[in-house]
C-alpha cells in the first residue's frame, strides 16, 4: 500500500504544470498571435494555465465530465448532463470526451464563441467588479454627517 499519496500529486502537479508550460510557449510563438503584446500575452496564457489546473482536479491534464460539472456548480451555472455533454462537443477537438489544454486555449484565444467561453469571461468580469466593491463593514455615520 502506498502512502504517499501527496507527493505523487505533487509530482503529477509539477509535471502537468511544465507540460502546460511548453504548450504555452508553443502558442507564444504561433504567427496568428506575434501582433500581441508579448508580456500580456503571457500574463493572459498564465492566468489560463491557473483556470486550467483549478478545473482538472484529478491531474489528469483534461476536464472531463464530472470536472466540468464540478465546475459550473462551483461558479453558480450547474448544468444538465446534456448540456455538459453539448459544451464538451463544441470544444472537444480529439473527439475524447474531454477538453485539453490545446482546445481549452484554443478556445480562449479563438474567435468562435462557445458557451463554456462566455460564462468564463463573465465570470471573470464579475470577479474584477466584486474587487471594487468595498469591502467590510460600512464606516459608522453621526447624526451630524447626514445631509
Amino acid at each position: 500500500m502506498d502512502y504517499q499519496a501527496g507527493k505523487l500529486k505533487d509530482r503529477r502537479l509539477k509535471e502537468l504544470t511544465s507540460q502546460l508550460d511548453r504548450i504555452n510557449s508553443d502558442f507564444s510563438g504561433k504567427n496568428e498571435f506575434k501582433e500581441r503584446d508579448p508580456v500580456e500575452f503571457c500574463a493572459l496564457l498564465q492566468s489560463f494555465k491557473e483556470q486550467f489546473l483549478q478545473f482538472d482536479e484529478d491531474l489528469s491534464g483534461d476536464i472531463n465530465l464530472v470536472e466540468l460539472g464540478r465546475m459550473m456548480e462551483k461558479i453558480g451555472q450547474p448544468k444538465n448532463l446534456l448540456e455538459l455533454k453539448k459544451m464538451i462537443a463544441e470544444i472537444d477537438s480529439t473527439n475524447s470526451g474531454a477538453i485539453t489544454y490545446i482546445d481549452f486555449l484554443t478556445m480562449m484565444l479563438g474567435g468562435k464563441t462557445t458557451v463554456l467561453k462566455l460564462i468564463l469571461m463573465f465570470e471573470k468580469k464579475k470577479g474584477e467588479t466584486c474587487l471594487l466593491k468595498p469591502r467590510g463593514p460600512p464606516p459608522r455615520r453621526s447624526l451630524e454627517s447626514l445631509p
